[in-house]
């Protein structure tokens, strides 16, 4: 067994898959309340508020730190502001605690785009910070449909175990053939199917776009698609990525159930909070399949680590001054 923490949680989609591998967590946080409701109702636990606010030394110790960190600040459809973003600047929150606790791995998920933001330069400030905490890293992007999910979603995996000789390799694509079809309910309330004025509204738009010769707009799909577009957390405004054909009538919404499933939730996972929050958070998790198959690879790994005696600490501020971030904004609580 192995002990780990839930930083960002969510909704808890990194967690599921490393408990199935036998972790034990012992520490989660979460900020947003409609998230906190539904990771209580399936894990018992209500996680810890902003993290900002959590002193390090107030965290027990784990083997394994888990964090799919805020991708707002490096996301496309973001301000793409990254470390300029105070968003972006909770990365140096998980080093805090890195630098505290030094555990034998670290796992942290983001947005496709972080690879590239800022023409790499953010990533390879995360890479260095990482290393300099004694952490051999990896990395790779990795896509739901890839991992049997029919859903075209693209996520970096940023892996750091503790020494240098570590012998790592990230899942290869299980190759499973998808099809939108084994995530649709064959029931589903009408509430779902779009208005009149809506599915007009959202054919003017996609005409205007294609007059300026972009292709924005709606995108249809059935149950014989091998796959959809990422769902978003805004996927509550209007459901534009993501519709669904009915023969006879307007195209439909996902109910929430079915973008549960869209990110490999388990029939099982309770979903006791609105439409809309639900729609949000299943938005901002994590493809579980994928996470599944990265657990599988590191759970060896992590139970055959010692963990180090002594920690010797970095200084946060001097990697902050150099990389023009203010240490005001990532200060460790007192």
């Amino acid at each position: 067994m192995f002990n780990f923490i839930d930083l960002f949680a969510g909704i808890g989609g990194i967690r599921i898959p490393f408990e199935e591998s036998g972790g034990r967590c012992v520490f989660s946080s979460e900020w947003d309340k409609f998230s906190q409701k539904t990771y209580q109702e399936n894990f018992g636990e209500m996680p810890h508020g902003d993290i900002t606010k959590i002193n390090p030394d107030d965290i027990p110790a784990h083997d394994l730190l888990l964090a799919g960190f805020p991708c707002q600040p490096f996301s496309q459809a973001g301000f793409k502001k990254g470390f300029e973003d105070t968003r972006g600047t909770l990365f140096f929150n998980i080093v805090n605690i890195l630098n505290t606790h030094r555990p034998k791995a670290v796992l942290l998920e983001n947005v496709k785009r972080l690879a590239s933001h800022d023409n790499g330069r953010t990533l390879c400030i995360i890479i260095e910070t990482l290393e300099s905490l004694g952490y051999k890293v990896r990395y790779k992007i990795l896509a739901g449909k890839d991992f049997g999910i029919p859903q075209n979603r693209e996520r970096i995996y940023i892996i750091g175990f503790i020494g240098d000789e570590v012998n790592f390799e990230f899942p290869l694509p299980t190759k499973e053939k998808t099809c939108v079809g084994h995530i649709l309910e064959k029931n589903v309330d009408k509430k779902y199917t779009l208005s009149d004025r809506l599915w007009a509204g959202h054919q003017r738009r996609r005409k205007e776009h294609a007059i300026k010769g972009n292709g924005f707009g709606y995108s249809l799909f059935n149950a014989k698609s091998p796959y959809t577009n990422t769902i978003s957390a805004r996927y509550y405004k209007d459901g534009s990525e993501i519709l669904i054909e009915q023969k006879g009538k307007n195209p439909r919404k996902l109910a929430p159930r079915e973008a549960a499933r869209l990110q490999g939730f388990p029939d099982s996972f309770k979903i006791s909070v609105s439409d809309n929050q639900a729609y949000k958070q299943f938005g901002n998790s994590v493809c579980v399949p994928v996470i599944r198959a990265v657990a599988q690879k590191m759970t060896p790994i992590i139970l055959q680590l010692k963990q180090p005696k002594t920690i010797k600490k970095i200084e946060i501020r001097k990697i902050l001054i150099r990389n023009n971030i203010s240490p005001l904004t990532v200060l460790a609580p007192s």
